[in-house]
């Protein structure tokens, strides 16, 4: 399943989603005028490399968890990552307010980033994208928008369906193929691939992260969405 847009409207402009968004696409386009030795250098010095977090941490190592979440591997890398800004990030700015979802997405990825050094603590591979933070907000989405409708592209081979499904169905299989593929991954993280418990780590952050907000702010309404029958629609 791929979405592609939600159903569900927002009080306000959601300037911190968009500064993120414009971010990653400068840097990105940044990294395309490198040549290759200069973008491996770049992954080097400003990705998290685990092997430097466990064996050689200093404040520029620390800084990695930061600057890693703006710089991506590729043109897939970095559409698939802001796809999923763009469609869910602007609810979970509204909710929050922008000083806290700032915080929130920057805990999501730091967060994210620990998950993966855990798994492979010697590790010299460098891990980059905004997946880990993405996956926060992702998380948050869930608990706050469970019901919210989300225009989705289905994949069946070489036919594609489009159809409108519950957030909490799209959001809850995407963890649940994260979740898989991390567990088929152990041991085989040496010949590098995608950071799948950076993806679980920074998910499960955001459905904590989305349950307290959503205690602490009773009087938002997180029902707002447009309502449709309880059947999947197609459009």
């Amino acid at each position: 399943m791929l979405p592609i847009r939600d159903l569900n409207p927002t009080r306000r402009i959601p300037y911190v989603t968009y500064v993120l968004l414009g971010l990653n696409v400068l840097v990105f386009i940044y990294e395309v005028m490198l040549p290759l030795p200069g973008l491996e250098r770049l992954f080097m010095n400003w990705g998290v490399v685990p092997y430097q977090v466990t064996n050689a941490f200093s404040l520029p190592v620390a800084l990695t968890f930061i600057t890693s979440m703006f710089l991506h591997g590729g043109v897939a890398h970095i559409i698939g990552n802001m796809l999923y800004l763009w469609i869910f990030g602007d609810n979970v700015e509204d909710c929050m307010g922008a000083v806290l979802y700032t915080i929130f997405y920057f805990m999501s990825g730091i967060l994210a980033g620990l998950a993966q050094v855990l798994v492979g603590p010697d590790l010299m591979i460098p891990s980059v994208g905004a997946s880990g933070a993405v996956a926060g907000v992702l998380g948050a989405y869930l608990v706050m928008f469970p019901e919210a409708r989300v225009h989705t592209l289905i994949f069946f081979g070489f036919f594609v369906r489009r159809a409108s499904i519950p957030a909490g169905i799209v959001l809850g299989g995407w963890f649940i193929l994260q979740f898989f593929n991390g567990v088929l991954s152990l041991g085989m993280m040496q010949a590098g691939g995608v950071a799948w418990f950076a993806h679980i780590g920074g998910f499960l952050f955001g459905l904590i992260g989305g349950w307290l907000c959503k205690k602490s702010h009773p009087h938002v309404d997180y029902t707002r969405q447009p309502r449709y029958p309880q059947r999947w629609q197609g459009w």
